[in-house]
């Protein structure tokens, strides 16, 4: 899919007017870049498998806002501006609203046009106050841009003897002895850099018995089931909410000669869709991962107890550091035993068993 680029510059300070004028205006969902120091709150909530090196905040920020252009050259912009649910902006610029369609009405809506309403809104917002340079660049991007910014960020590294790459590294000649697992994140996340992913996959290492069946919750990229089947389980059944999921398990099960038959993925939420819940199965699991969110582990857990047999082992992570009592509560609220709640870094993973 391509995508028209408007990112403007400006001030840190003016970052959530700015936003607002331009939602009033049919520009919605803005990609904010600045140097503001993330909270571990933020860190949690936004959930980022890589985090580049942070440089010192200097108040400037980027605010990127994106205009689909369809196969047929148009453009699709919220119709706030004018009032309607959706306007249809035509390579010649001309627009017809679903509610004018049938009418001959039409508006136009060209580059040119989303620029003036730029403008328009930053020019009021200034009138009150400093919002910097405003300053406004207009490219074209696709979804394969955004997945190939991975690479700039994402290198080969190890954990303890197993070295994960991406495909467009080579392996080097003192790591030809590792354990190799190959991941490209895409637009999924998951690549075993981040604390927490480590976390489960040590919990892996350490509860996995040959043949085992795994629940991957939030599986993203695959890499917690693939690795496990790589050590000895049997088979895998991941689920995830995003649908660019598919694509990214799909290559990196190639990648790591995993057959079909041995990771199934299904697009969903577990913990509100029956039909997810019926095709995880009961009483079906040795080991169900979960590297989420505290917040998310809460439900999930009532909902994951009944999938594992009796011995079962719950792996849960993505836990910052203050929220694993929450975490072990709802384990022990659901009848599992914690086993221990492991450490790295801010992060904090929680592993329990069902007993009975």
């Amino acid at each position: 899919m391509k995508w028209m680029k408007f990112q403007i510059k400006t001030v840190v300070d003016a970052e959530d007017i700015i936003i607002s004028e331009l939602y009033d205006r049919g520009l919605e969902g803005a990609q904010i870049e600045d140097k503001v120091p993330l909270t571990a709150l933020e860190k949690e909530q936004m959930f980022v498998d890589i985090l580049p090196e942070a440089e010192a905040d200097d108040g400037v920020a980027y605010l990127s806002f994106f205009v689909e252009e369809r196969e047929d050259g148009s453009l699709r912009l919220s119709s706030q501006v004018a009032g309607e649910e959706t306007m249809d902006v035509a390579a010649d610029g001309e627009t017809v609203t679903e509610a004018e369609a049938g009418s001959g009405a039409a508006k136009t809506i060209t580059k040119e046009s989303v620029l003036a309403l730029i403008e328009e809104a930053l020019a009021e917002v200034r009138s009150y106050m400093e919002i910097g340079e405003w300053t406004v660049t207009v490219s074209e991007t696709e979804d394969i841009d955004w997945i190939n910014n991975w690479k700039q960020y994402f290198h080969q590294f190890t954990i303890d003897d197993l070295l994960v790459i991406p495909s467009w590294e080579e392996v080097r000649e003192e790591d030809r002895d590792k354990r190799i697992l190959h991941i490209d994140p895409g637009t999924a996340f998951g690549t075993g850099m981040h604390e927490t992913t480590q976390l489960c996959i040590r919990q892996i290492w350490k509860y996995l018995t040959p043949g085992a069946e795994l629940l991957d919750v939030g599986t993203g990229s695959g890499i917690l089931a693939i690795l496990a089947l790589m050590y000895g389980a049997g088979h895998a059944f991941g689920t995830d909410l995003d649908p660019c999921a598919v694509e990214a398990v799909a290559q990196n099960m190639q990648a790591n000669g995993i057959a079909k038959k041995d990771f199934e993925l299904l697009i969903g939420n577990i913990i509100t869709e029956q039909e997810v819940q019926d095709q995880a199965g009961v009483e079906t699991y040795d080991i169900v991962t979960a590297n989420i969110l505290a917040d998310v582990l809460v439900p999930l857990t009532p909902v994951i107890v009944p999938c594992l047999k009796k011995g079962g082992v719950y792996i849960t992570s993505g836990i910052i550091e203050g929220k694993e009592d929450l975490v072990t509560r709802a384990c022990e609220a659901a009848g599992l035993t914690v086993l221990e709640v492991t450490v790295q870094g801010e992060w904090r993973s929680v592993t329990a068993r069902k007993t009975d």
